[in-house]
């Protein structure tokens, strides 16, 4: 059976579903999106989703297509009617169709997609073995706070850590880590402190990221929001990566240099545990 999908106010199977070609987004990149992580067929962190959705919408003068209350009611029937027991639901949100003009009139109607992925998550191999990185220079738009759907770079860095034999890239600008290509960026100096770049419009303000840091607190762990180079990520005790389809994720290498005995250590351990523990009894 193939998926139910979501388009403007109707729920269809995936080969039906279409968008305008004239659509901004498919034009212009003008589109914003989330993704919620599900777990035992409910729905984790959707209130900080919601509102980092809002918070993109508003930077791109961008009205809302539906209500909070709708948006989640779409999300439960895509869950059930796709019988989604672990993965994710991914929204998007576009300015709407119009002829193709660098200009946009203000009566536009936004067009709303959303469609479901399944996927193993809670137990997936990177999340026991960890990943390897490369650094790559960061070359996106300056305005990487809004979660738009301007992933071309990002896919570039990816397929350029694949190429050459590793996982993913972290992004440099200025001699710092900004994030990952997808996900933010942390390291875990040698006394123990936990580190990740502070906020601001050069990186994404991580759902995932908010809620482990204040896990990490509660857990009496010593946390900074700083900058860090990949020198510094390089001697680190540990490093790991934070998103929400993949939770706390060790790292293992970083530009060739292998971090502590290579393997995952225990504070991402930890943290991961934590997370999907206190997840799952807070989701909907």
């Amino acid at each position: 059976m193939s998926r139910i999908v979501y388009v403007n106010g109707e729920y269809l199977p995936e080969e039906e579903a279409t968008v305008s070609i004239f659509d901004r987004g498919f034009l212009m990149a003008d589109a914003v999106y989330e993704v919620c992580s599900i777990l035992d067929g409910k729905i984790l962190e959707f209130e900080g989703h919601v509102a980092r959705l809002h918070r993109s919408l508003n930077e791109l003068q961008m009205p809302a297509p539906c209500t909070d209350e709708e948006l989640l009611e779409i999300h439960r029937q895509l869950v059930a009617k796709n019988d989604l027991k672990e993965g994710g639901v991914y929204l998007q949100v576009t300015r709407g169709a119009a002829d193709r003009d660098f200009a946009w009139s203000k009566d536009l109607k936004p067009t709303i997609v959303l469609f479901t992925q399944a996927k193993s998550i809670e137990h997936s191999p990177i999340g026991k073995t960890g990943i390897k990185v490369i650094a790559m220079d960061d070359l996106r738009w300056g305005r990487r706070d809004i979660k738009t759907v301007q992933l071309l770079y990002p896919s570039l860095c990816k397929m350029e850590a694949k190429a050459r034999g590793k996982d993913d890239a972290w992004l440099v600008e200025d001699g710092f880590v900004t994030e990952g290509t997808s996900n933010n960026a942390w390291i875990v100096t040698r006394d123990g402190t936990i580190v990740t770049r502070d906020l601001s419009t050069d990186i994404l303000h991580g759902i995932t990221r908010a809620s482990v840091m204040k896990y990490a607190k509660e857990a009496q762990m010593k946390v900074e929001e700083r900058p860090f180079t990949i020198e510094e990520a390089q001697t680190a005790a540990e490093a790991f990566f934070t998103s929400a389809s993949a939770f706390v994720t060790p790292v293992v290498e970083i530009e060739g240099v292998a971090l502590g005995d290579g393997t995952p250590g225990p504070v991402a351990k930890r943290l991961r545990e934590i997370y999907l523990a206190e997840s799952r009894a807070r989701a909907i």
